[in-house]
């Protein structure tokens, strides 16, 4: 996107608002699938969890993408956006055993990740095709909060106890339909996904009557210039032949599934906020926005890096500057950055807005959420209001019980 649109948004709709780009994702949609065309069955899964938006969720849908989701609400998300609950994958991690059960009414692929669940639906629902989610012991990904396939992790089965699940598969008679692994996020080394592969592969042949193998995803994507990602490409022709070895072995052409979040939606991001205050201490030159943690706490969640542009003044002098919140405790976005001049009301843009940004947004310190806006087709769509304070109090009650009188008598 252009600056002059990015500035035309904000003054548009005001700041601080998310924009997201939908051509950059249909881009990145297209270019997963090219990795692996010469597979017969694909099939990708959209991460709800990255970016929830209605209007997101339906771009998904249109471009083919079914939908990962890890709560029932996620669920019923992706069911309101029209997508077919068969396109439907639901995850989740820790839920009640009644709360799987209600999902799996809706006609949704049922994945379970421990084997007390695993016993539990299996008797009491055989019939129901189940896919498991095995924990491969894969250490991998970009931070250890999102690290998720290594043997202290709390997600999937330990490929350790296979005889474990196959024990209760044979005594429930369930229908295990497919096998899921997912390492975690932020994976350079493609290697790294070879060799978890590797050990899926290996679990799979355990059962016999699979129609999909999900990969997960966990894809690095660039945060800034000349940073390194996953070679998709590569990726895509190296774990097309191991697949199709497989599935030439097993005797069955099988689908093979991705749960992509990031990969898709976090380069299409942009947040813009405006610049409140200037402020030169002793050492260090801050930028005050109107914004914080409460709306993005990425950075300071998992010192995650967005790259940040002055789009009020992109060929100004770049000086140093830490850009921090609103927010009152420490919410700061970048140290010591290198950014073009920045002058009070200057609109400043964090890049890699799209994922994990606006579905993290809260109400702390009773801060409103911010706008969402889709830009298609060189045009700006509001895809979601910004909050105002009754939003804040809609769900709030007024006992009515408290008066000065009352309380200290």
């Amino acid at each position: 996107m252009e600056n002059s649109n990015l500035l035309a948004i904000a003054a548009q709709f005001g700041s601080p608002v998310y924009v997201y780009d939908s051509a950059k994702i249909v881009s990145q949609y297209k270019r997963l699938t090219d990795a692996f065309k010469n597979v017969k069955q694909v099939k990708i899964n959209y991460a709800v969890k990255a970016l929830s938006n209605l209007a997101i969720l339906k771009l998904m849908n249109s471009l083919g993408a079914g939908l990962d989701t890890v709560s029932i609400q996620e669920v019923q998300l992706g069911i309101l956006a029209g997508v077919d609950p068969k396109n439907i994958i639901y995850t989740p991690n820790g839920v009640s055993l009644a709360e799987i059960e209600e999902v799996s009414k809706m006609g949704v692929q049922i994945n379970i990740d421990n084997l007390s669940i695993l016993e539990q639906f299996g008797t009491k629902h055989p019939k129901v095709p189940v896919c498991i989610r095995v924990n491969p012991h894969v250490m991998a990904g970009g931070n250890s909060k999102i690290s998720v396939g290594h043997i202290d992790s709390k997600f999937g089965i330990s490929i350790h106890q296979i005889p474990h699940i196959i024990r209760i598969v044979e005594n429930t008679g369930m229908n295990i339909n497919g096998i899921h692994m997912h390492t975690g996020s932020d994976i350079l080394d493609i290697d790294v996904f070879l060799y978890a592969s590797e050990i899926l592969f290996e679990t799979a042949k355990n059962f016999k009557n699979l129609d999909f193998i999900d990969f997960g995803s966990g894809f690095k994507v660039p945060y800034k210039e000349g940073d390194i990602e996953t070679n998709i490409e590569e990726f895509g022709e190296k774990l097309t032949k191991r697949f199709n070895t497989f599935c030439k072995n097993y005797g069955k052409e099988l689908i093979l599934g991705f749960e992509p979040g990031k990969f898709l939606v976090s380069e299409a991001g942009y947040f813009l906020a405006k610049v409140n205050v200037v402020k030169q201490t002793t050492s260090t030159v801050f930028a005050g926005i109107d914004s914080g943690l409460n709306h993005l706490i990425r950075p300071m969640f998992y010192n995650s890096y967005h790259d940040i542009i002055n789009v009020s003044n992109p060929t100004g002098r770049e000086r140093f500057y830490s850009v921090v919140g609103y927010i009152c405790e420490t919410d700061t976005f970048a140290t010591n950055r290198r950014i073009n001049e920045i002058n009070e009301d200057d609109i400043l843009a964090f890049k890699n807005a799209g994922a994990y940004c606006f579905s993290m947004a809260s109400n702390y310190n009773s801060r409103y959420r911010p706008a969402e806006v889709l830009w298609h087709a060189n045009e700006a769509h509001l895809i979601r209001k910004a909050e105002t304070l009754e939003d804040i109090t809609k769900n709030q009650i007024d006992v009515g019980i408290f008066s000065k009188k009352t309380i200290l008598t």
